[in-house]
């Protein structure tokens, strides 16, 4: 038997039984009609989830990695950004108040380059690690031809669905 010519007769039965419904509406009573018909649609809401778990049974994981990583990667950024400036702000303005209240216009320059610069190298820094981290989880993520090669984890070379 083909697998896609089952589906497609499986589809058509559904479909004739939710029209079957419909005519039971129609001709025997709206109670009977209504109840068959939600039975009917349950069954092939059932049957659906059980296809989509057969053809990719790790699809809700994709979906829920991707939306994570999204988040993440949004969330370390904005707040990586607010981190920066908030830190040079507060790095300039201490260091210039300092330099000026002692009068001294080429102290000031050479400080406040100094601490920008080393703000900044240690903000790279921070940014770099986190960016690794985040790097580091997602390489250890299985990569899809991992998933799709059909080995299992018993060392098997039969695939999960034809057990």
């Amino acid at each position: 038997m083909n697998p896609n010519r089952v589906d497609f007769f499986v589809d058509l039965a559904y479909g004739a039984v939710i029209l079957l419904a419909a005519a039971l509406i129609l001709l025997v009573g709206t109670g009977v009609g209504v109840a068959f018909g939600i039975g009917a649609i349950v069954s092939y809401v059932i049957h659906v989830v059980w296809k989509m778990a057969r053809f990719d049974p790790e699809w809700m994981t994709r979906e829920v990695t991707q939306k994570v990583e999204e988040t993440i990667t949004e969330e370390v950024s904005e707040e990586v950004a607010e981190n920066v400036e908030e830190t040079i702000t507060e790095e300039v303005a201490e260091n210039v108040e300092e330099t000026i209240t002692e009068g001294v216009t080429e102290e000031v320059e050479r400080t406040v380059t100094e601490n920008v610069e080393r703000t900044v190298s240690e903000e790279m820094d921070d940014i770099i690690e986190q960016l690794e981290q985040v790097n580091e989880r997602v390489d250890r993520r299985p990569r899809a031809d991992e998933i799709d090669d059909g080995t299992d984890e018993d060392g098997g070379d039969e695939p999960e669905a034809k057990r």
